[in-house]
């Protein structure tokens, strides 16, 4: 049982879709408290449903069956009404406008039960566990290149990064971009979208050049499905990037 401190925002209204996504936000603000303020102000119209802070403490700000407005104007795999078909989970962090730092321990303990609870009820595939800036690339890059995405795939709470048997398919750059928006991505905002990619799956570098690393990656997300590249199987291959 998720243990959870009940601080309901007046944010939030009726949901039109099933649950299908999980999106994973930093609040971008100096402290959990001013986090707080903001996500129950009436007058700032945004929410989650869920906060915790870097210390682990979890806030409960709207019922799941609820839609929390969180996501903002975004979009993945076809769904434009991202808030009503998705949970959202704030960690409290100051974000790269303020001073961007690791996820502590005790933080990353409380999200990942708390995740395992939300996917198991929701029946949520590991494609559709997204970052703020998977959805709207051009205009978010949270929770950022610090977080340990690698943690979560290793205990099947999101994709793996793929490694193994990597090959260019060499795509023309309109390719790729055809590529990524069949993965899941809006490319309205070409150069923020390829961005949001490698921050997602290459994140120590996010240059926004569509190379043949780049494209193996985005190939063996495409051919792995939401049971993960590393589905294949193997433990080493050939890179031919």
């Amino acid at each position: 049982m998720i243990d959870f401190i009940e601080t309901p925002s007046p944010n939030h209204d009726e949901r039109k879709l099933p649950v299908s996504i999980l999106v994973l936000h930093y609040t971008g603000m100096q402290d959990a408290a001013a986090a707080i303020r903001r996500l129950t102000d009436a007058e700032a119209k945004v929410s989650s449903h869920y906060l915790i802070s870097e210390d682990g403490q979890i806030l409960r700000l709207v019922d799941e069956g609820r839609r929390a407005w969180h996501a903002g104007k975004s979009y993945w795999r076809g769904v434009e009404d991202v808030n009503s078909a998705s949970i959202g989970i704030e960690l409290v962090n100051p974000g790269h406008d303020i001073g961007y730092r690791p996820f502590p321990e005790a933080q990353m303990a409380a999200l990942i039960p708390l995740m395992a609870d939300i996917v198991g009820r929701h029946r949520i595939t590991r494609g559709n566990i997204v970052g703020h800036s998977d959805i709207a690339p051009a205009r978010k890059v949270d929770p950022g290149e610090l977080f340990d995405w690698e943690r979560l795939a290793r205990l099947r709470l999101a994709l793996p990064r793929p490694r193994k048997y990597l090959t260019d398919p060499h795509w023309s750059d309109g390719g790729f971009l055809l590529a990524l928006e069949r993965f899941g991505y809006d490319v309205a905002d070409k150069d923020a979208a390829v961005k949001a990619f490698q921050r997602r799956y290459r994140p120590e570098r996010i240059d926004g050049v569509i190379c043949g690393e780049t494209r193996a990656i985005l190939l063996s997300l495409l051919t792995g499905g939401d049971k993960g590249a590393e589905a294949r199987g193997g433990t080493s291959g050939p890179r031919t990037y």
